[in-house]
Order: C-alpha cells, then sequence, then structure tokens
C-alpha cells in the first residue's frame, strides 16, 4: 500500500514539474517576423502649380465668304481644304452684267459733266449781263439753279459710277484672311444671291490657333492672381495621345463666371507651327500658375488618411517605423506635395503600410518600382 502511494505521489510530483516547466516556457515566444515593405525617399524639387482643364480648339478668325453682288459663279480658283492667303481670288462671277452697268454710269456722267458747263457758262454770262442789267434777276436767279442742278447730277454720276466700280470689282471674291478652307457651298455655274442664306465657302485661320478652356470658379482668385504677375503658360494634348504636348499662353480670361455650370471661360494662344491642333476638337489642357522651386515631394501612395487626417510611416533606426503626420498640399498625378512633417532625406514607406504598427520592424523590398533603393536608416 505504501508503496502504491509513493509512485501516485511521484507520478503527480513529475507532472507539476513538467507544467512548471510548460508555464516558464511561455514566456519566450518567438518575435514577430519583420513586415515587407517598399520605401522611398523624401525629396525637393521644383513642382508646377497647375489647374486642368478640358476644352475645344477654336480658330481665331473664322470668315464666311459670300458675295456681295449677284450674278452667275463663273469660276472657282481653289480646291476644297486648301490653305489659302489674305487676297488670294477664291471665286469670280460673270463680270459682263457690270462691266455693261459700269460704261453706263460712265456714259451718264459725261453727258451730265457736259450739261453742267453749258449751266455754268449760262450763269457766268448772265451774271455780265446783269451787271449792265441786261437780265432780270429772276433770269440771273434761274441761270445760278440751273447750274447748280447740273452740279448736283455730276455729283451723284460720279457715285454711281463708283457703286458701277466697286460692284465689278466684287465679282473677284478675294480670301480677307489666310486659312484653311472648308466644304463648298456653291459649285460653278450656279447663281449667285446677296441673300443666299449659305456661304460660299468657310475660311479657318489655322496659325496662330486658339483652346477654349473652361475651369471652376474657385480657381478664379489664383488665375487673376498670378496672372497679373506674368503670362501664364498653358499646355495641351490630345486625350488619346498626352505623349505629343503644345505650349501656348494664355489671352484671354472671361469676365464673368457660367451660373450654369459655375465654370468660368478662358482662351489660350498656340502657334501651331505643325497644324496639329484642328478646330472643334476635344483637348485636354494644363495651366501653368507658378512653380515651387523647394516642393518636398513624396509618392502618392506613401500618404494614408486615419482618423486625426493624413499621415506617412517614416523608416527609422534600426529597421523601424513610426507614424508621422502630415500636411498635405497639391496632389498630382503620382506624387503629393508635403507641406509640413517631412523634410529631404527622410524615407517613407509606399507599400505595406496596412500590416504596419508603431514601432514595428520592417523588412526593405528592393527592386519593386517604389523607390527601395533608398537609403536605410539603419545602416547611415
Amino acid at each position: 500500500m505504501v508503496q502504491v502511494v509513493r509512485s501516485r505521489w511521484q507520478a503527480l510530483a513529475g507532472g507539476g514539474v513538467m507544467l512548471m516547466a510548460a508555464a516558464c516556457g511561455g514566456d519566450r515566444r518567438p518575435a514577430a517576423p519583420p513586415v515587407s515593405v517598399a520605401v522611398a525617399p523624401v525629396v525637393m524639387r521644383a513642382v508646377p502649380y497647375e489647374i486642368s482643364a478640358v476644352g475645344t480648339v477654336t480658330a481665331l478668325q473664322t470668315v464666311a465668304v459670300r458675295s456681295q453682288v449677284g450674278g452667275v459663279l463663273e469660276e472657282v480658283l481653289f480646291q476644297e481644304g486648301d490653305e489659302v492667303h489674305a487676297g488670294q481670288e477664291l471665286f469670280r462671277i460673270d463680270p459682263r452684267p457690270f462691266q455693261a452697268s459700269l460704261a453706263q454710269a460712265r456714259a451718264t456722267l459725261e453727258r451730265d459733266v457736259a450739261q453742267w458747263r453749258n449751266a455754268r457758262l449760262q450763269y457766268d454770262r448772265s451774271q455780265q449781263l446783269a451787271a449792265s442789267d441786261a437780265v432780270t434777276q429772276d433770269q440771273l436767279d434761274q441761270a445760278r439753279a440751273n447750274a447748280e442742278a447740273a452740279q448736283a447730277a455730276v455729283d451723284a454720276d460720279s457715285a454711281a459710277l463708283q457703286q458701277a466700280q466697286l460692284n465689278l470689282a466684287y465679282t473677284s471674291i478675294r480670301a480677307t484672311i489666310g486659312g484653311r478652307t472648308g466644304n463648298l457651298f456653291v459649285k460653278a455655274g450656279n447663281l449667285v444671291r446677296t441673300t443666299d442664306a449659305s456661304p460660299l465657302v468657310v475660311v479657318n485661320q489655322m496659325r496662330p490657333m486658339g483652346v477654349t478652356l473652361s475651369v471652376p470658379q474657385r480657381y478664379l482668385p489664383d488665375i487673376r492672381r498670378y496672372g497679373a504677375q506674368h503670362r501664364l503658360v498653358v499646355r495641351v494634348s490630345n486625350p488619346q495621345d498626352s505623349s505629343h504636348t503644345l505650349e501656348g499662353t494664355l489671352a484671354f480670361l472671361d469676365n464673368r463666371v457660367d451660373t450654369t455650370t459655375g465654370a468660368v471661360t478662358l482662351r489660350a494662344v498656340f502657334a501651331n507651327a505643325d497644324e496639329a491642333l484642328w478646330p472643334g476638337a476635344y483637348i485636354a489642357g494644363r495651366i501653368e500658375l507658378t512653380v515651387d522651386q523647394h516642393a518636398i515631394v513624396v509618392p502618392a501612395p506613401a500618404v494614408m488618411n486615419g482618423q486625426n487626417g493624413p499621415y506617412v510611416f517614416v523608416l527609422t533606426a534600426g529597421r523601424r517605423v513610426e507614424p508621422r503626420p502630415v500636411t498635405v498640399g497639391r496632389t498630382m498625378s503620382d506624387d503629393v506635395v508635403v507641406e509640413r512633417g517631412l523634410k529631404p532625406g527622410d524615407t517613407v514607406v509606399t507599400d505595406g503600410q496596412l500590416r504596419l504598427t508603431p514601432g514595428a520592424a520592417v523588412a526593405v523590398r528592393t527592386g519593386d518600382g517604389h523607390g527601395g533603393s533608398a537609403a536605410d536608416p539603419a545602416t547611415q
């Protein structure tokens, strides 16, 4: 019996020792592995302050060519889509009726000039005879009236002759601006009237070219402020091909805000030497207001939003991280300008933040395109 009790006590004692050993071993759990993250350096560089806008290409000058006299369109002197210069003859209307009218006006003038000379001579003679009382005052007055009427007829004939000359000149229709022609609305052989609703052709000026942009009214104070300091640069590109960018200058700011859209209209001018801008095309633009030469920049993925506002994880000595609140300025396509909270030379986490806690150990990934080549504070 004593032997059985001793065996049970030994078994219980051995189990207690094992439990105590297990309890003591629980205080030495293995440390959590470092969190794999990507990092990037905080840099200082020049960053433009730009406003994005959309708009359309608009010709600075557009002329709808019409005829100022009626007649048969005798000849078209260009091809549709041709580039024409100011003063170039585009159309020719049958000039024969206007040549006849000019000849008639010239003949009428010559006849009335002859009559005026005769009336003037009669009046001069009547004045001489009136001095010796050879003619009555009534006869003198009549001679003077005849001379004045003949003078008025000559003046009217001169005006009619000028109008006939002008009408004949109008039979040659010329471009008033240089540009590119569009569709031809009237073909040769058709009768042209001054009251026709459609023009003969429309000419759009191609160089320089305008771009009409629309921006929200909240940017109006900045546009006015920076525009008063220097001429604002505008860059535009085709939304389908953003690699080809054209640079122009802001030339016009509308004097009102559209009450329907809450936007203000602007117009920029571009040299358009290669005619890359085409009237009516949809365009994406950026208006550069100024350039911050000392902006603190981090990749956009580095900035997280918490309950107390934006923050980033900063890499510290010992390959650990700490959260740091920041004040965010402008956001660009891939970068963020930080106004407060960081300085050049800091290293921030750009990927893996969701698994981080304050003071967590990290393992920096390299070669992943997130700036992993940044200096590690643990090695500095």
